[in-house]
């Protein structure tokens, strides 16, 4: 009998601009954000890194990079716009990725700091060495942390029950 297995997404916006009398929910990619989630976009279809679901916040940049990611991706993956995921809590975030519904097995949600880094923090229990130290010193704009749980339902996660596939930065896929 094969393992029950989720595997979630954490992606935080690219880099974003600060335009004069712009507020921050309203806030634009900047040029070099546009790059970078472009960029992860084609990363993650290269590396079959591919999610049946996406969980996106309503802040400009977080659907701004998620356009620009989905784009590179073969497939369209169907998106909800999360109020809950915009400036949040981690614990905030997790209510949200818990109500996905279990036929998603797996799942992108595209959010901010510092809730996304806290997240990835509090779900990771086991994990390459030189990965997780990158992730636990910084998570910058457009990073993406792939976690595995061996569950069969999105509210089997737990705090440490994940294991960290994979950490990539804009920086490292230019490398």
């Amino acid at each position: 009998m094969p393992v029950p297995f989720r595997r979630l997404f954490l992606l935080r916006h690219a880099e974003a601009g600060r335009p004069p009398g712009t507020g921050d929910h309203e806030r634009p990619l900047s040029e070099q954000g546009r790059d970078d989630a472009a960029s992860m976009g084609v990363y993650m279809a290269q590396a079959g890194l591919l999610p049946q679901m996406a969980l996106v916040s309503t802040a400009t940049r977080t659907r701004g990079t998620w356009e620009l990611v989905q784009k590179a991706l073969p497939q369209l993956v169907p998106a909800m716009f999360e109020g809950r995921i915009y400036e949040s809590t981690p614990e905030a975030i997790l209510a949200a990725i818990r109500a996905t519904a279990a036929e998603h097995e797996s799942l992108i949600v595209v959010g901010h700091n510092p809730g996304m880094h806290r997240l990835a923090l509090h779900l990771i229990g086991r994990a390459d060495r030189n990965a997780f130290a990158r992730l636990h010193s910084d998570y910058p704009p457009g990073s993406l942390a792939v976690i595995d749980f061996e569950v069969d339902a999105w509210t089997g996660i737990t705090e440490h029950g994940g294991t960290l596939e994979r950490f990539a930065t804009p920086a490292s896929q230019s490398d």
